[in-house]
């Protein structure tokens, strides 16, 4: 993912952060890393501020860059660091790419010596809650109050996406991550396989089901997803949640509230969501599957429909038919009594970037982010990796692969009714292992019904809000 795979945020992210792999590390793990409030005693001195140098980088300091390997690979930050390098001639960068990055960090973080610069995507990543909550991060506000790369005149802070500052914000004003990606979510399939059936993306539920059951006659399984990770359900499943019921219902899931999961809301999208699994809809062997091998599985058209998010497109591309024309839809409407439209979906920021507050060089991994939301970079991301970058427009010109196209087209229909869910970006641990994990995965397998996965996850929730060793978050 970009994001990796994953909510990384992302990630729920945050894809989100969640290009999924393997499990997350535990939060005792996660706290040994972030141990300690010390910081800045090993910087390099900040360089002379300009025009051409708003954040004051040392000229000739080297620059320590550590960027997740997931599915938007790394040669965009190669790029990025090449110009970077054009601009700072006398400075060395050193890249480095990585899937483990907690395991390979970790020492670096209890070193005092981390880089200046992370990308903490992945099934690996750091838990960014807790390493803002053990103040290991350098606050981003410079960044964003800086100029941005092309027009002088508008701050970093106004050229972004709606949404991604405040993703970056825990509990007050200072921003300690910035989502370089711009994800969208939902549930993907191709235009072809759906036309081979002489149907078109469901917008209802009863459509849905009528569609699965046309392709269950041809021997074609209606969904599938990432099985070993099914934290990949929540990327359909939670605007689901929020169109049937509201966006309060998202809020108050992710402030940990007291039976947030028993809203009726979520027990009709559970209902819908199993009922896939109990009328034979879903493809067979589906909770053994990677990301990986759904997501060929469903290129290979054994499946029609897939919850993913929009790093697929890139993730994908080597098993992915020439003529499959790449989709993206927002849930489908469960009946009349939906609070919001259909159109309505889950779109964020992904792929989390960082500057560790024991950063050598923090002013220069801040200024490589700044040149990376810059037009030129920007339209290299899209370009190379088929997804957007935070970077408020930044196609123009640009011919886009059918998936990305179909973002736009659905981001543009969904105009404000856009969620943005927390839970993953805020508990980690929470999200991936015991709600994806212990209980999603488990109920879309038949080995829980809805009711019992929503009891165990209310059960996870609450042992979450009453761990005091656990800092807490809520929306503003």
């Amino acid at each position: 993912m970009g994001t990796t795979p994953e909510f990384g945020r992302r990630d729920l992210i945050k894809r989100a952060a969640a290009i999924g792999l393997i499990a997350v590390p535990t939060m005792s793990v996660l706290s040994a890393c972030a141990s300690g409030d010390s910081g800045g005693g090993n910087q390099v001195d900040k360089g002379e501020k300009s025009t051409k140098n708003p954040l004051a980088v040392n000229e000739g300091a080297a620059l320590d860059v550590v960027i997740f390997d997931g599915g938007f690979g790394q040669q965009y930050a190669k790029d990025a660091e090449a110009e970077y390098q054009k601009a700072f001639p006398k400075a060395q960068v050193k890249h480095s790419a990585t899937q483990e990055i907690q395991t390979q960090l970790q020492p670096r973080f209890n070193g005092g010596t981390p880089p200046d610069l992370i990308d903490n995507s992945g099934a690996k990543q750091m838990d960014m809650g807790t390493l803002v909550a053990k103040k290991q991060l350098t606050d981003l506000n410079a960044l964003l109050d800086a100029p941005s790369y092309d027009d002088p005149s508008k701050k970093v802070r106004d050229t972004l996406r709606p949404g991604v500052v405040e993703m970056g914000q825990f509990d007050s004003d200072e921003t300690w991550v910035l989502y370089y990606a711009y994800t969208v979510y939902g549930v993907w399939y191709s235009k072809t396989n759906l036309a081979k059936l002489d149907a078109q993306y469901p917008e209802t539920w009863d459509d849905m089901l009528k569609v699965c059951e046309a392709a269950k006659k041809k021997g074609i399984a209606g969904w599938t997803y990432a099985g070993k990770y099914p934290y990949y359900l929540p990327f359909s499943l939670y605007p689901f949640i929020a169109k049937i019921g509201g966006v309060e219902v998202l809020k108050r899931i992710d402030n940990l509230e007291p039976n947030a999961w028993k809203d009726p809301a979520v027990k009709a999208a559970f209902d819908a969501y199993y009922e896939l699994y109990k009328k034979g809809y879903i493809l067979q062997g589906t909770p053994g599957l990677t990301h990986i091998e759904s997501q060929t599985a469903w290129n290979e058209g054994k499946a029609l429909f897939l919850p993913n998010g929009s790093w697929v497109e890139n993730e994908s591309k080597k098993t992915t038919p020439a003529d499959f024309q790449m989709s993206v839809g927002a849930p489908s409407s469960l009946d009349k009594n939906d609070k919001l439209p259909f159109g309505t979906l889950w779109a964020s920021g992904g792929e989390p970037f960082i500057v560790p507050k024991n950063a050598r060089n923090p002013q220069g991994g801040m200024e490589l982010l700044r040149l990376m939301l810059g037009r030129k970079s920007s339209q290299n991301f899209i370009k190379s990796v088929s997804s957007l970058t935070s970077l408020n427009g930044g196609t123009e010109g640009l011919t886009l692969p059918p998936g990305l196209a179909s973002s736009q087209e659905v981001l543009a229909k969904a105009g404000k009714n856009v969620v943005n869910p927390r839970l993953g970006d805020w508990y980690v641990a929470l999200q991936k292992e015991k709600i994806g994990v212990g209980a999603l995965g488990e109920m879309m397998a038949g080995r829980l019904t809805p009711d019992e996965a929503i009891t165990k996850i209310q059960r996870f929730a609450d042992e979450t809000a009453k761990d005091d060793s656990v800092k807490k978050y809520r929306h503003k």
